[in-house]
């Protein structure tokens, strides 16, 4: 019951794929147009340093021309000047000073060692001291407001009443304590070393800076500042055709450009703007589909890989979306090739390109200056696929980030010796946003093995995790059939080199040679590579035991991959590698032997399936020259030759390559990389 409710289950998905897919597709639309930001697209594409080779253009309405981000700097320091710091006089601090300085003349009289006579006098010229540098104002001067050495003007503010004055008329402890050294040089008979050790005691700030004052006072100024300098009227000519763009003119249609958005965004009809943006994102998406049906007929078939493609794009728009709505400090921290990198690893170059340039397309539409960011964007993606055509180790994450900053480097340069005209005047700082955006690319890596997991795809990563000798299924057959997996190594060798020359996934077919015989190990001195003391088990069974027990070892195989987690894909050359073809050695042995008797060829015949991908069917070819070529006595270039074209040739009259996407010009170049490799493994010497 169990069973023919999950194989129902499987029915109903098959039968309504389809459904499925366009439901997935229209919600993945939906949800990319609800996250993007509701504005228009100003319709001009400008630069700085750029000639306009659009018509004239001209003011449809007046509008207000904003100062640029310098000029507003300039304004707001100017007005700045215009505010002095504000010092609060706290009244009480004198009488509490001078009360003090008399009650530590009186402790420290006595043992002062000076005639009493002249106690009276000590404390009388002290307190006026005192006096007059707290009536004067003493203050601590602010590092913020020294702009020409230590005068600046200030505002004391007491009781509600304000006065101007300079720091040049004040006091600060060390001008004191000069002060009151100089005037008690006058009088000869005062000690003037006690007199200076009781004062700098009681010199305290009586004029403190009230910073949350002062700066209201500099942020009430500058919010009154002006943003605007001068109107483009009705009718006027803002730019004409062939014109440079200056920074007047730039200007004019910067300040343009947001009064459009402003207006459509007050006046414009917020229902088509969600039309447009439908209409472009289905689009984009639409050719999406439109290649996978076309191209990866694999992929588009099925409805899990499609859903993990459009999770990835709706994502990285998302993303965007919450970045411009946040308002982040620059929209290039954001790491978008994530989205090639993630997409080549799990699938192909191809669609990785193909989905950058479909998120970029996407993306230029709401982010400013659409076609610096679609360069700097286009190129980086590019450069990140290439950078990583061919996954063989971990390391090449990091060299790829490396390339992928120095892209973006040449195109910052590039682009602003374009707009600058001045090396001098390139902003380096600028380039910061690109470089944490290559750091944030990196966690490409633990999304791709959370992909991995959740749809469960086999990437490159994990294929050279598989491919590492020391793997334990692998060291486990290196130990109990040591002679089949010297004969994996050499077929991983032979496969995979034949699988370059011809195109497909070298990593792959490397990975299923060195597991395809794993299921030897149930009973490895049946094959004839590990038999070693030439005793052969096969001599007590019959042909059809025999065959049995080889025929057995794709199963136990597939048995032994399923329970170590291997990937689907690495036990479909398990099942494959040997096709439906007859274990021809005992077959032919039984019928020379046994001609009077019936036989069922199916006894001596794998049950398949057939390879159906390049990666399979030479792998096939490989295992089966291999294989054969350690039977050759006397290993030349003829036989070697000869064998090659053999064991192909039967292949293939077998039909084992008919669905293996193999051509004959494929079969020729995997012939001569087979013939060239062997000749190499048994030091044949060449004929030149």
């Amino acid at each position: 019951m169990a069973k023919f409710s999950v194989s129902r289950q499987r029915a109903l998905l098959r039968k309504y794929a389809a459904g499925v897919k366009f439901l997935m597709i229209l919600f993945s639309v939906l949800l990319i147009v609800a996250c993007l930001p509701r504005q228009t697209k100003f319709r001009y594409e400008f630069e700085k340093g750029r000639i306009w080779t659009q018509k004239d253009l001209v003011a449809p309405y007046n509008f207000a021309i904003q100062k640029n981000a310098q000029q507003l700097e300039a304004d707001q320091e100017e007005a700045l000047k215009s505010v002095f710091p504000i010092y609060q006089l706290d009244e009480n601090i004198q009488q509490q000073q001078i009360e003090g300085f008399k009650n530590d003349f009186n402790i420290k009289w006595p043992n002062a060692g000076i005639n009493d006579k002249l106690k009276a006098i000590h404390l009388k010229v002290g307190e006026a001291l005192l006096t007059h540098v707290y009536q004067t104002g003493l203050l601590t001067l602010n590092q913020k407001y020294l702009r020409q050495g230590e005068n600046y003007s200030i505002t004391i503010a007491s009781h509600n009443t304000a006065v101007e004055k300079n720091t040049t008329g004040l006091y600060t402890k060390e001008k004191a304590l000069n002060y009151c050294s100089a005037e008690l040089s006058k009088y000869p008979q005062l000690n003037k070393a006690f007199m200076l050790d009781l004062l700098q005691n009681r010199l305290q700030n009586n004029l403190n800076y009230d910073d949350k004052l002062t700066q209201r006072l500099e942020k009430d100024v500058v919010s009154g500042l002006s943003t605007t300098r001068g109107i483009v009227q009705k009718g006027e000519v803002i730019v004409t055709k062939g014109a440079v763009i200056n920074e007047e003119i730039y200007q004019k249609l910067q300040s343009y450009k947001q009064s459009f958005e402003d207006n459509a965004q007050v006046n414009g009809n917020r229902l088509l703007i969600l039309l447009g943006q439908f209409i472009l994102v289905s689009v984009a998406v639409g050719l999406l589909i439109i290649f996978l049906q076309l191209f990866r007929k694999d992929i588009y078939q099925d409805n899990r890989l499609v859903g993990l493609i459009l999770l990835v794009i709706t994502a990285m728009l998302a993303t965007l979306s919450w970045a411009i709505y946040v308002q982040i400090p620059n929209l290039y921290y954001i790491p978008y090739c994530i989205v090639p990198i993630i997409i080549r690893i799990l699938f192909d170059t191809r669609l990785a390109l193909n989905i950058h340039l479909l998120v970029v397309l996407i993306a230029g539409f709401f982010v400013p200056n659409s076609f610096e960011f679609a360069y700097y964007e286009i190129t980086a993606g590019m450069v990140s696929i290439y950078s990583i055509k061919n996954l063989l180790r971990r390391g090449q994450f990091l060299t790829s980030a490396l390339i992928i900053t120095l892209n973006y480097f040449l195109a910052f340069v590039g682009i602003s010796l374009i707009r600058e005209g001045n090396i001098y005047s390139i902003e380096w700082a600028e380039f910061l946003p690109f470089v944490v955006s290559v750091m944030l690319t990196l966690l490409a890596y633990p999304l791709i093995y959370a992909f991995e997991k959740v749809f469960r795809i086999t990437s490159d990563l994990t294929l050279i995790e598989l491919t590492n000798t020391n793997a334990a299924l692998l060291r486990e057959m290196a130990f109990k059939a040591p002679g089949t997996f010297q004969h994996s190594l050499q077929v991983a060798n032979l496969a995979e080199n034949a699988i370059y020359s011809i195109g497909g996934n070298a990593l792959l077919v490397r990975a299923g040679a060195l597991y395809h015989d794993i299921g030897k190990m149930e009973n490895p001195l049946y094959f004839i590579e590990n038999q070693s003391s030439g005793f052969n088990p096969h001599d007590k069974l019959s042909y059809e035991e025999s065959a049995q027990i080889i025929i057995r070892h794709v199963r136990n195989g597939i048995d032994m991959a399923r329970k170590a987690n291997l990937p689907e894909t690495i036990i479909n050359f398990i099942r494959t590698h040997h096709g439906n073809t007859r274990v021809d050695y005992f077959y032919q042995s039984f019928l020379k032997n046994f001609p009077e008797k019936f036989v069922d060829e199916n006894t001596f015949r794998y049950p398949g399936p057939i390879p159906f991908s390049k990666e399979t069917g030479v792998l096939m070819l490989a295992d089966s020259v291999e294989a054969a070529s350690r039977a050759l006595r006397e290993p030349d270039a003829k036989s070697i030759n000869d064998l090659v074209d053999r064991i192909v040739n039967y292949k293939l009259n077998q039909n084992q390559l008919k669905d293996s996407d193999i051509t004959l010009k494929d079969i020729e170049t995997i012939k001569t990389i087979f013939k060239r490799m062997l000749m190499s493994i048994y030091h044949v010497r060449i004929d030149y």
